[in-house]
């Protein structure tokens, strides 16, 4: 029987969910590599490549790697890997999109939560030897308050659940969802950004990083929320235009913005890192120690698919795919969702 080579690119340590799939048919190898050339020049011959977000694939090494049939993003983010130089190569990028919805969701709630009811000042207080009440003045009441989602797919949907049970108002904006989907939630839909930001007390984004959404909040944007809005982002740092966030802030028309994600990571903005009316979480918001063996042990699977033959779950460069090295299924969408794919 033919045996595989599987590399993984980047941030793992070991390999045990990996191997625990793979071994029967492929090698794990753990490259751990912190530059893209690495890969060409340390596993010239996988037959496919493991990647997390610290990497990113571009033509330069994906067309010096002759015998890798499938490139598997192990998170929901694609924004790393090049598909069209991968989808003219043949080879087949795939994701796992359904591994941290609860967590996400759980975690953009969490961060709401946070600044809203002024929890970081208050602690931070307290442990300083203080206890000031006046360090929460200013707290708002969330029932009846309206939160605006930008982008509804798995993770959109599970942060409008959670919210609709703290009594929030919650709007959706996703042009890619179907008519109707926001019915099955029992939200209420804007079909256009300049009408949902001015009636979000919060905007929480749940969209993917693409030419469409880099900046969707800039400063024009941000001017249209209501003045004392809060600002949350678990989806791409990009996706907000840190520099009129910034300036919001200071201006007070934004209360307060809760991070997971910034524009360039690790942070290296001492503006975000200082201002005391930001709450930051180092891009942690898919974690669980459960929902970190689910994506692996997922991705890990996509790639043994794409090995032996079946048809792949989730690929995501099928619009631009030729002549596939891997069998897909012409259906598959892990990134058909357009603002959704988070």
């Amino acid at each position: 029987m033919e045996r595989y080579r599987v590399v993984v690119t980047d941030y793992l340590a070991e390999a045990t969910v990996e191997r625990s799939v793979l071994r029967p048919i492929a090698d794990v190898v753990l490259l751990q590599a912190v530059k893209e050339g690495e890969i060409v020049e340390r596993a010239p011959d996988a037959d496919a490549l493991i990647v997390f977000h610290y990497m990113n694939l571009t033509d330069a090494s994906l067309g010096r790697l002759p015998d890798c049939r499938a490139v598997v993003r192990c998170g929901v983010g694609v924004d790393n890997v090049d598909l069209e130089a991968a989808g003219r190569l043949g080879i087949v990028v795939c994701n796992v999109p359904d591994y941290g919805t609860e967590e996400v969701a759980d975690h953009s709630i969490l961060m709401l939560l946070a600044i809203a009811r002024r929890l970081v000042p208050c602690h931070n207080g307290i442990v300083a030897g203080g206890w000031e009440p006046r360090w929460a003045f200013g707290t708002p009441r969330l029932r009846g308050r309206t939160l605006g989602l930008i982008g509804c797919g798995r993770i959109g949907s599970a942060t409008a659940l959670r919210a609709k049970a703290l009594g929030l108002r919650v709007i959706m904006y996703d042009p890619y969802q179907p008519p109707g989907y926001e019915k099955g939630l029992g939200v209420e839909r804007c079909h256009h950004l300049e009408d949902i930001l001015p009636q979000s007390d919060f905007v929480s984004l749940h969209c993917p990083l693409t030419p469409q959404t880099r900046h969707i909040l800039n400063a024009e944007r941000l001017a249209l929320l209501p003045q004392g809005a809060y600002v949350v982002n678990t989806a791409r740092g990009p996706c907000i235009d840190l520099d009129a966030l910034i300036a919001a802030l200071d201006s007070g028309h934004i209360a307060y913005a809760a991070l997971d994600v910034v524009a360039s990571e690790p942070l290296d903005d001492e503006r975000i890192r200082q201002h005391p009316r930001i709450l930051l979480t180092p891009h942690t918001a898919y974690y669980s120690v459960e929902g970190a063996a689910e994506m692996r042990t997922k991705a890990a699977m996509e790639v043994r698919r794409a090995l032996i033959g079946e048809p792949v779950l989730s690929p995501v460069n099928l619009r631009c795919l030729s002549a596939p090295r891997c069998l897909v299924a012409r259906q598959g969408g892990g990134g058909a969702e357009g603002l959704t794919i988070e």
